[in-house]
């Protein structure tokens, strides 16, 4: 990891999914901060330095929509990248609404995070 590396906000309430993100992400030179839920994110103060966050769908208490709502509410204006098990029609609908950039299937392809990470923080449009 590079010094001013970007930070990634990593949103995953399963901590071997949790864990093989930072290391993907580390991989590649980006900071990566590990939240196990909704609450950990929103109390933390460094919030705000997140580069670009990977929030994971279902999650207990509060899902990824909802924690992208709260975030725009917020206004938290880092690019929010989704990851899921099934992205359906109506939730990648939802997540477009919500302004989540982009919503990405489990399990991950190759390479295909860590892209997406890199372009959202970039500022590059999606393809």
């Amino acid at each position: 990891m590079q010094p001013n590396s970007p930070v990634v906000c990593v949103v995953e309430d399963d901590a071997a999914v949790r864990n093989a993100l930072k290391f993907s992400l580390e991989v590649e030179g980006l900071a990566v901060r590990l939240y196990d839920g909704a609450a950990s994110l929103l109390g933390d103060p460094g919030l705000p330095s997140c580069r670009c966050l990977v929030v994971d769908f279902r999650m207990p208490v509060m899902d990824g929509l909802e924690l992208a709502g709260v975030l725009r509410m917020r206004e938290i204006t880092a690019p929010v990248i989704m990851i899921t098990g099934r992205a359906t029609r109506d939730l990648r609908l939802r997540a477009e609404k919500l302004g989540v950039r982009q919503v990405i299937e489990k399990p991950l392809p190759d390479g295909e995070l860590v892209k997406a990470v890199q372009a959202a923080i970039a500022g590059e449009p999606l393809r």
